[in-house]
């Protein structure tokens, strides 16, 4: 969600500040600010909308200074405005602020009843004023910050800057992710390494309840406990020239249409020359496993609702899948010779973490699969998958949900050889089958101009349905999402079966059904419920085969046709027209693809 980037440095803090918020854009926000300190007084600019408001204003009224903070800010208390963006400014200290305080109303009418106003609607207020007045009764700085950080009660990432301070920065995590960068008598916070891509490579990751305090020369860490601490710095490798469109109109584009590659790094990073499927360190035996856990959020979600037909079917280990926001608070019983798998794109998702900790000393093993193996949920894994995606900018998530996918199959396959369920002979075709699958990913994308026709058609509708059967049915609840992300678009989805259980009410001549069908062992029925819409003048957007099209009969409003692939393989497959509809359904209607309305890249407040 909201965006948090600090610097000490040698250079003009102000520039630095906004280019390194333009790489946390991909997060979401909806308001932008920096402050600074210069000479010893703390100052700041904030804008609403995008980062070139706060970019026009520092043009007229610029901040000067070596040392500051800045905020990408994606509203949950008090709407997007100028009073209620970040940093916010209490007397002698700024704050910028990622999470929620959930104890800020018992706080407010303490600082109330001491004198203390408001001009804001947001929790994060309360910090900066706890801050003051703590500093007030005559705590130094950083003490008057750690007195503030042991009152709060919720989920955060701090960072504080004070007046008359130009060599020192606070910074704490609980429940939100923050990352130190080590540079050369300089040093930066930020929400993730991307940020500090182009200032540094060392990194030190902050491990839940740490505090650190920065100057220029060192960075010195507490723990929840308040002991010092080290934590160790790693060489990150995101480099600059890596979080770019390289020539496409937008960045959802682009990652739609690197899929074919990095699906392929995917696989090469599992698979050996010989065929076998290897996982990290020391692996997972899931001869000892008798049931399945799987739990994430959004199209993580989607990816677990696929893989478990994977497992069940081809590993026979029954799964349960459940969405993370819901999971802990059922306290589900976890059973004996259990593992939990959980999945997010970035390795923060506030609520798959909080699911995770949950099932830590229940479940015999934990794994995760995760785009960011230096993010809280895979450190705090037993087994974490990497999935190899790299950057994903784009909002609504492609090339990490295709490689989850990958990542999640292969994990299917090791689970059936380890149970002896498949042999060598099945899982080496198996195998075959995979590894030709960027190929035919590629053949899928030159679909690119149909999709473009089907779209303009479904961007002049209020209402879409998606429908699919077994493997395709998790695939239209993604398409589903997709077109709902960044077109707003009311679209819903339902397994084919189900749709004369009720939603058949729905369908008349102006709400479009796109029905994804490849000719698989299903597919005679999912036509049967195709024919049952277009009785009702339904008009049915049809992605399948070759075949498959062929045998729809002629009465179809739109065809788009996929290559034919191995009937496991289809869900990857078929996410690429589920995401070119949904793409170019938003471009047609004029909407912001990158950086949707209302959403943000990675939920890190509950």
């Amino acid at each position: 969600m909201c965006g948090i980037v600090g610097v000490l440095g040698d250079h003009e803090a102000a520039p630095i500040l906004v280019e390194a918020l333009k790489r946390l854009e991909y997060r979401g926000y909806d308001s932008a600010g920096i402050a600074t300190v210069e000479d010893g007084i703390l100052d700041r600019r904030r804008a609403v909308g995008k980062l070139v408001n706060l970019s026009d204003l520092l043009v007229h009224e610029p901040l000067t200074g070596k040392s500051g903070i800045g905020h990408t800010r994606w509203a949950t208390h008090g709407a997007p405005s100028v009073a209620n963006a970040h940093p916010h400014q209490a007397g002698p200290v700024a704050v910028v602020h990622n999470g929620i305080i959930e104890n800020f109303r018992e706080l407010r009418t303490e600082l109330d009843a001491a004198g203390f106003s408001f001009v804001t609607e947001t929790d994060t207020e309360t910090v900066a004023l706890l801050t003051q007045l703590y500093m007030d009764e005559g705590a130094k700085p950083v003490e008057a910050a750690f007195k503030a950080l042991d009152r709060l009660q919720g989920a955060f990432a701090l960072a504080f800057l004070f007046s008359g301070e130009n060599d020192l920065m606070v910074g704490a995590r609980k429940g939100s992710p923050l990352a130190v960068g080590h540079g050369d008598g300089e040093m930066f916070l930020g929400s993730d390494a991307i940020a500090l891509a182009p200032l540094t490579n060392r990194i030190t990751y902050l491990e839940e309840g740490d505090r650190v305090v920065l100057t220029r020369t060192a960075a010195t860490i507490f723990d929840a406990t308040g002991a010092q601490v080290d934590r160790p710095m790693k060489t990150v490798q995101i480099g600059a020239n890596r979080i770019d469109k390289a020539g496409h109109k937008h960045f959802m584009a682009k990652e739609i249409a690197e899929q074919p590659t990095v699906i392929g790094e995917a696989i090469g990073n599992y698979l050996g020359n010989d065929g076998s499927i290897r996982l990290p360190g020391d692996g997972l035996d899931f001869s000892g496993i008798d049931r399945l856990t799987m739990v994430a959020c959004g199209t993580a979600y989607y990816a677990c609702l696929t893989a478990k037909y994977w497992f069940e079917r081809i590993a026979r280990i029954p799964v349960d899948v459940d969405v993370a926001s819901e999971f802990r608070y059922r306290e589900p019983p976890i059973p004996a010779r259990s593992a939990a798998i959980f999945v997010s794109q970035s390795g923060e998702t506030a609520d798959t973490l909080a699911a995770l900790r949950y099932c830590a000393g229940k479940t015999d093993h934990i794994l995760s699969v995760v785009n960011v193996p230096e993010s809280s949920i895979a450190r705090e894994s037993d087994l974490a998958l990497p999935i190899f995606a790299g950057v994903e900018v784009g909002v609504a998530s492609t090339k990490a949900f295709t490689c989850q996918l990958t990542v999640l199959y292969l994990l299917a396959l090791k689970a059936a050889s380890d149970r002896g369920v498949i042999g060598a002979e099945q899982l080496a075709d198996q195998v075959s089958a995979l590894r030709g699958l960027p190929a035919t990913i590629n053949i899928a994308l030159e679909a690119d101009a149909e999709m473009r026709q089907a779209a303009l058609r479904l961007a002049e509708a209020r209402d879409v349905l998606f429908l699919g059967r077994g493997l395709m049915y998790p695939l239209a609840l993604e398409g589903a999402l997709k077109l709902k992300e960044i077109s707003y678009i009311h679209a819903e989805a339902y397994a084919s079966g189900e749709l004369k259980h009720g939603p058949i009410a729905l369908v008349d001549k102006l709400v479009p059904v796109v029905v994804l069908a490849p000719r698989d062992s299903l597919y005679d029925k999912t036509v049967s419920n195709m024919q049952e819409v277009m009785a009702r003048k339904g008009r049915v957007i049809l992605v399948s085969d070759r075949s498959g099209l062929e045998d729809a009969g002629e009465h179809v409003f739109a065809r788009v046709e996929m290559p034919s692939v191995a009937e496991a393989l289809t869900p990857i497959l078929y996410a690429i027209p589920a995401q070119l509809l949904a793409y170019h359904t938003a471009v047609a209607k004029g909407t912001d693809v990158d950086q949707p309305r209302n959403l943000a890249k990675s939920v890190t407040v509950e």
